[in-house]
Protein backbone atom coordinates (compact mmCIF):
# COMPACT_ATOMS: atom_id res chain seq x y z
CA UNK A 1 0.00 0.00 0.00
CA UNK A 2 2.92 2.37 0.60
CA UNK A 3 4.50 1.99 -2.83
CA UNK A 4 2.02 4.14 -4.83
CA UNK A 5 2.41 6.93 -2.26
CA UNK A 6 6.18 6.93 -2.67
CA UNK A 7 5.80 6.96 -6.45
CA UNK A 8 3.38 9.91 -6.34
CA UNK A 9 5.72 11.81 -4.05
CA UNK A 10 8.60 11.30 -6.45
CA UNK A 11 6.45 12.48 -9.36
CA UNK A 12 5.39 15.58 -7.44
CA UNK A 13 8.99 16.39 -6.54
CA UNK A 14 10.08 15.93 -10.15
CA UNK A 15 7.34 18.27 -11.39
CA UNK A 16 8.29 20.88 -8.81
CA UNK A 17 11.90 20.80 -9.95
CA UNK A 18 10.86 21.04 -13.58
CA UNK A 19 8.66 24.05 -12.85
CA UNK A 20 10.23 25.99 -9.97
CA UNK A 21 7.95 29.02 -10.52
CA UNK A 22 4.91 26.91 -9.74
CA UNK A 23 6.57 25.58 -6.60
CA UNK A 24 7.68 29.00 -5.35
CA UNK A 25 4.85 31.35 -6.29
CA UNK A 26 4.70 34.39 -4.07
CA UNK A 27 1.23 35.06 -2.72
CA UNK A 28 0.08 38.66 -2.95
CA UNK A 29 -3.36 40.18 -2.42
CA UNK A 30 -4.17 43.39 -4.27
CA UNK A 31 -6.91 45.85 -3.35
CA UNK A 32 -8.57 47.65 -6.26
CA UNK A 33 -11.90 48.67 -7.81
CA UNK A 34 -13.66 48.15 -11.13
CA UNK A 35 -12.08 51.32 -12.56
CA UNK A 36 -11.17 50.84 -16.20
CA UNK A 37 -7.59 51.95 -15.60
CA UNK A 38 -6.95 49.00 -13.28
CA UNK A 39 -8.22 46.43 -15.78
CA UNK A 40 -4.78 45.31 -17.03
CA UNK A 41 -4.23 43.86 -13.55
CA UNK A 42 -7.32 41.72 -14.09
CA UNK A 43 -5.99 40.74 -17.51
CA UNK A 44 -2.62 39.78 -16.01
CA UNK A 45 -4.39 37.46 -13.60
CA UNK A 46 -6.97 35.93 -15.94
CA UNK A 47 -4.52 35.46 -18.84
CA UNK A 48 -2.01 33.72 -16.57
CA UNK A 49 0.67 36.42 -16.78
CA UNK A 50 1.05 36.78 -13.03
CA UNK A 51 1.32 33.05 -12.55
CA UNK A 52 3.87 32.73 -15.38
CA UNK A 53 6.00 35.27 -13.54
CA UNK A 54 5.89 33.35 -10.26
CA UNK A 55 3.01 35.17 -8.56
CA UNK A 56 -0.12 33.80 -6.92
CA UNK A 57 -2.28 36.94 -7.08
CA UNK A 58 -5.71 37.51 -5.59
CA UNK A 59 -7.58 40.65 -6.65
CA UNK A 60 -9.96 42.04 -4.05
CA UNK A 61 -12.58 44.64 -4.93
CA UNK A 62 -12.46 47.10 -2.04
CA UNK A 63 -13.96 50.63 -2.09
CA UNK A 64 -11.25 53.25 -2.16
CA UNK A 65 -12.38 54.66 1.18
CA UNK A 66 -11.66 51.28 2.82
CA UNK A 67 -8.59 50.14 0.89
CA UNK A 68 -6.10 51.54 3.40
CA UNK A 69 -7.87 49.63 6.18
CA UNK A 70 -7.32 46.40 4.26
CA UNK A 71 -3.63 47.26 3.92
CA UNK A 72 -3.30 48.17 7.60
CA UNK A 73 -4.95 44.90 8.64
CA UNK A 74 -2.73 42.84 6.36
CA UNK A 75 -5.69 41.63 4.30
CA UNK A 76 -3.91 42.99 1.19
CA UNK A 77 -0.25 43.79 0.68
CA UNK A 78 -0.59 45.97 -2.41
CA UNK A 79 -3.18 48.26 -3.98
CA UNK A 80 -4.05 50.35 -6.98
CA UNK A 81 -5.23 53.91 -6.42
CA UNK A 82 -4.67 57.55 -7.35
CA UNK A 83 -1.43 59.38 -6.63
CA UNK A 84 -2.93 61.72 -4.03
CA UNK A 85 -4.47 58.81 -2.13
CA UNK A 86 -1.02 57.47 -1.24
CA UNK A 87 -0.32 60.86 0.34
CA UNK A 88 -3.46 60.53 2.46
CA UNK A 89 -2.67 56.98 3.56
CA UNK A 90 0.89 57.83 4.56
CA UNK A 91 -0.21 61.00 6.33
CA UNK A 92 -2.58 58.86 8.38
CA UNK A 93 -0.01 56.26 9.37
CA UNK A 94 -0.58 53.61 6.69
CA UNK A 95 2.89 53.24 5.22
CA UNK A 96 2.82 52.47 1.49
CA UNK A 97 5.15 52.97 -1.46
CA UNK A 98 4.28 53.42 -5.13
CA UNK A 99 6.26 51.23 -7.52
CA UNK A 100 4.75 51.83 -10.97
CA UNK A 101 2.19 53.97 -12.75
CA UNK A 102 -0.95 52.37 -14.13
CA UNK A 103 -2.76 55.03 -16.13
CA UNK A 104 -3.61 58.65 -16.75
CA UNK A 105 -7.20 59.76 -17.12
CA UNK A 106 -8.01 61.48 -20.41
CA UNK A 107 -11.65 62.33 -19.81
CA UNK A 108 -12.46 59.17 -17.85
CA UNK A 109 -13.16 61.08 -14.62
CA UNK A 110 -15.67 63.89 -14.63
CA UNK A 111 -18.47 65.96 -13.22
CA UNK A 112 -22.04 65.60 -14.46
CA UNK A 113 -24.44 68.52 -14.05
CA UNK A 114 -27.98 69.33 -15.08
CA UNK A 115 -28.32 70.73 -18.58
CA UNK A 116 -29.15 74.26 -17.39
CA UNK A 117 -25.83 74.62 -15.55
CA UNK A 118 -23.36 76.55 -17.66
CA UNK A 119 -20.41 76.94 -15.28
CA UNK A 120 -19.05 74.98 -12.34
CA UNK A 121 -19.22 78.16 -10.25
CA UNK A 122 -23.03 77.92 -10.53
CA UNK A 123 -22.96 74.89 -8.24
CA UNK A 124 -22.57 77.06 -5.14
CA UNK A 125 -25.22 75.95 -2.65
CA UNK A 126 -26.10 72.88 -4.75
CA UNK A 127 -25.96 69.15 -3.97
CA UNK A 128 -23.17 67.04 -5.46
CA UNK A 129 -22.87 63.25 -5.24
CA UNK A 130 -19.30 62.07 -4.65
CA UNK A 131 -17.44 59.36 -2.79
CA UNK A 132 -16.33 60.02 0.79
CA UNK A 133 -13.48 62.38 1.70
CA UNK A 134 -10.13 60.72 1.04
CA UNK A 135 -11.21 59.20 -2.28
CA UNK A 136 -10.39 60.17 -5.87
CA UNK A 137 -13.90 61.45 -6.77
CA UNK A 138 -13.96 63.68 -3.68
CA UNK A 139 -10.48 64.98 -4.48
CA UNK A 140 -11.54 65.56 -8.10
CA UNK A 141 -14.53 67.55 -6.86
CA UNK A 142 -12.27 69.66 -4.61
CA UNK A 143 -9.83 70.23 -7.49
CA UNK A 144 -12.54 71.25 -9.98
CA UNK A 145 -14.19 73.57 -7.46
CA UNK A 146 -10.89 75.23 -6.49
CA UNK A 147 -10.07 75.89 -10.14
CA UNK A 148 -13.44 77.67 -10.39
CA UNK A 149 -13.24 79.80 -7.25
CA UNK A 150 -15.17 77.50 -4.91
CA UNK A 151 -14.40 74.92 -2.23
CA UNK A 152 -16.13 71.78 -0.97
CA UNK A 153 -17.62 74.00 1.78
CA UNK A 154 -19.64 75.80 -0.91
CA UNK A 155 -21.64 72.67 -1.86
CA UNK A 156 -23.49 69.90 -0.07
CA UNK A 157 -21.76 66.59 -0.71
CA UNK A 158 -23.84 63.41 -0.73
CA UNK A 159 -21.55 60.41 -0.37
CA UNK A 160 -22.18 57.92 -3.18
CA UNK A 161 -19.67 55.67 -4.91
CA UNK A 162 -19.07 56.30 -8.66
CA UNK A 163 -21.56 53.71 -9.97
CA UNK A 164 -24.55 54.68 -7.75
CA UNK A 165 -23.64 58.37 -8.12
CA UNK A 166 -24.05 58.12 -11.91
CA UNK A 167 -27.20 56.01 -11.59
CA UNK A 168 -28.79 58.39 -9.10
CA UNK A 169 -27.97 61.37 -11.31
CA UNK A 170 -29.60 59.78 -14.35
CA UNK A 171 -32.63 59.01 -12.15
CA UNK A 172 -32.97 62.72 -11.36
CA UNK A 173 -31.28 62.88 -7.96
CA UNK A 174 -28.77 65.59 -6.96
CA UNK A 175 -27.67 68.64 -8.92
CA UNK A 176 -24.33 67.18 -9.92
CA UNK A 177 -22.32 63.97 -9.61
CA UNK A 178 -18.70 62.89 -9.65
CA UNK A 179 -17.99 59.59 -11.39
CA UNK A 180 -15.53 57.76 -13.62
CA UNK A 181 -15.49 55.15 -16.35
CA UNK A 182 -17.06 52.76 -16.97
CA UNK A 183 -19.85 54.37 -14.89
CA UNK A 184 -19.52 57.87 -16.35
CA UNK A 185 -20.76 56.43 -19.64
CA UNK A 186 -24.15 56.01 -17.94
CA UNK A 187 -24.41 59.80 -18.08
CA UNK A 188 -23.02 59.96 -21.60
CA UNK A 189 -25.77 57.55 -22.69
CA UNK A 190 -28.54 59.65 -21.10
CA UNK A 191 -28.10 63.25 -22.31
CA UNK A 192 -31.64 64.15 -21.30
CA UNK A 193 -30.64 63.79 -17.64
CA UNK A 194 -27.69 66.13 -17.86
CA UNK A 195 -24.24 66.70 -19.30
CA UNK A 196 -20.61 66.28 -18.38
CA UNK A 197 -19.38 69.78 -17.75
CA UNK A 198 -15.74 68.93 -17.05
CA UNK A 199 -13.41 65.96 -17.16
CA UNK A 200 -9.73 65.27 -16.74
CA UNK A 201 -9.24 66.58 -20.27
CA UNK A 202 -10.03 70.00 -18.82
CA UNK A 203 -8.21 69.38 -15.55
CA UNK A 204 -5.53 66.67 -15.97
CA UNK A 205 -5.15 65.56 -12.36
CA UNK A 206 -6.15 61.89 -12.06
CA UNK A 207 -3.20 59.52 -12.31
CA UNK A 208 -3.21 56.01 -10.90
CA UNK A 209 -0.28 54.11 -9.49
CA UNK A 210 0.36 50.71 -7.95
CA UNK A 211 2.04 50.33 -4.59
CA UNK A 212 2.72 48.00 -1.69
CA UNK A 213 3.70 48.13 1.94
CA UNK A 214 7.40 48.76 2.65
CA UNK A 215 7.45 45.42 4.48
CA UNK A 216 6.26 43.51 1.40
CA UNK A 217 8.77 45.29 -0.84
CA UNK A 218 11.66 44.63 1.55
CA UNK A 219 10.80 40.95 1.90
CA UNK A 220 9.78 40.33 -1.74
CA UNK A 221 11.79 42.51 -4.15
CA UNK A 222 11.66 39.86 -6.90
CA UNK A 223 7.89 39.64 -6.57
CA UNK A 224 7.62 43.43 -6.75
CA UNK A 225 9.61 43.40 -9.99
CA UNK A 226 7.37 40.59 -11.28
CA UNK A 227 4.27 42.65 -10.50
CA UNK A 228 5.59 45.56 -12.56
CA UNK A 229 6.78 43.31 -15.39
CA UNK A 230 3.42 41.52 -15.45
CA UNK A 231 1.57 44.81 -15.81
CA UNK A 232 3.71 45.83 -18.77
CA UNK A 233 3.23 42.37 -20.33
CA UNK A 234 -0.54 42.84 -19.98
CA UNK A 235 -0.25 46.10 -21.93
CA UNK A 236 1.68 44.24 -24.63
CA UNK A 237 -1.12 41.68 -24.78
CA UNK A 238 -3.72 44.43 -25.21
CA UNK A 239 -1.74 45.76 -28.16
CA UNK A 240 -1.32 42.32 -29.74
CA UNK A 241 -4.70 40.77 -28.90
CA UNK A 242 -7.11 43.67 -28.32
CA UNK A 243 -10.37 41.77 -28.84
CA UNK A 244 -9.51 38.94 -26.45
CA UNK A 245 -8.09 41.42 -23.94
CA UNK A 246 -11.18 43.64 -24.02
CA UNK A 247 -13.40 40.57 -23.56
CA UNK A 248 -11.48 39.50 -20.45
CA UNK A 249 -11.32 42.98 -18.94
CA UNK A 250 -14.90 43.83 -19.84
CA UNK A 251 -16.29 40.67 -18.27
CA UNK A 252 -14.91 41.77 -14.90
CA UNK A 253 -17.16 44.86 -14.91
CA UNK A 254 -20.08 43.22 -16.75
CA UNK A 255 -19.34 44.93 -20.06
CA UNK A 256 -19.07 43.50 -23.55
CA UNK A 257 -15.74 43.76 -25.33
CA UNK A 258 -17.18 46.61 -27.40
CA UNK A 259 -18.43 48.52 -24.34
CA UNK A 260 -15.11 48.12 -22.58
CA UNK A 261 -13.18 49.24 -25.65
CA UNK A 262 -15.30 52.40 -25.73
CA UNK A 263 -14.70 53.18 -22.05
CA UNK A 264 -10.92 52.68 -22.23
CA UNK A 265 -10.66 55.38 -24.88
CA UNK A 266 -10.94 57.94 -22.08
CA UNK A 267 -7.64 56.96 -20.46
CA UNK A 268 -4.07 56.02 -21.32
CA UNK A 269 -2.36 53.03 -19.76
CA UNK A 270 1.30 53.82 -19.08
CA UNK A 271 4.03 51.56 -20.43
CA UNK A 272 7.56 51.22 -19.05
CA UNK A 273 8.91 54.24 -20.95
CA UNK A 274 6.00 56.42 -19.82
CA UNK A 275 6.59 55.24 -16.25
CA UNK A 276 10.23 56.29 -16.32
CA UNK A 277 9.31 59.73 -17.66
CA UNK A 278 6.55 60.18 -15.06
CA UNK A 279 8.68 59.33 -12.05
CA UNK A 280 11.55 61.48 -13.36
CA UNK A 281 9.70 64.67 -12.40
CA UNK A 282 5.92 65.00 -12.95
CA UNK A 283 5.10 62.60 -10.10
CA UNK A 284 6.90 64.75 -7.52
CA UNK A 285 5.49 67.99 -8.94
CA UNK A 286 1.90 66.77 -8.83
CA UNK A 287 2.36 65.25 -5.37
CA UNK A 288 3.39 68.64 -3.97
CA UNK A 289 0.35 70.45 -5.40
CA UNK A 290 -2.00 67.65 -4.37
CA UNK A 291 -0.61 67.55 -0.84
CA UNK A 292 -1.19 71.27 -0.40
CA UNK A 293 -4.81 70.96 -1.52
CA UNK A 294 -5.39 67.97 0.77
CA UNK A 295 -4.04 70.01 3.67
CA UNK A 296 -6.20 72.98 2.70
CA UNK A 297 -9.46 70.99 2.65
CA UNK A 298 -8.65 69.17 5.87
CA UNK A 299 -8.16 65.66 4.51
CA UNK A 300 -4.69 65.50 6.06
CA UNK A 301 -3.29 67.28 9.12
CA UNK A 302 0.30 67.30 7.93
CA UNK A 303 2.16 66.53 4.71
CA UNK A 304 4.21 63.31 4.88
CA UNK A 305 7.72 63.01 3.49
CA UNK A 306 6.86 63.04 -0.23
CA UNK A 307 10.35 61.89 -1.21
CA UNK A 308 9.67 58.47 0.32
CA UNK A 309 6.39 57.72 -1.46
CA UNK A 310 7.85 56.07 -4.57
CA UNK A 311 10.45 53.38 -5.32
CA UNK A 312 11.41 53.30 -8.99
CA UNK A 313 13.70 50.24 -8.87
CA UNK A 314 11.05 47.97 -10.33
CA UNK A 315 10.38 49.84 -13.60
CA UNK A 316 13.97 49.80 -14.79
Amino acid sequence: MRRPIVTLSLVAATLALANPAAAQETKVAIGLSGWTGFAPLTLAKEAGIFRKNGLDVSLKKIPQKDRHLAIASGDVQCAATTVETWIIWNANGVATTQIFQLDKSYGADGMAVRNHVQKISELKGKTVAASAPGTAPYFTLAWFLKKNGLSVKDVTVVNLEPAPAAQAFVAGQNDAAMSYEPYLSTVRANPQAGKIIATTLDYPMIMDTFGCTPKFLAENPKAAKALADSYFEALDMIAKEPKRSFEIMGADVKQSAEQFEASQKYLRWQDRAANRAFFAGPHAEFSREAANLLLEIGIIKQIPDLSKLADTRFIM
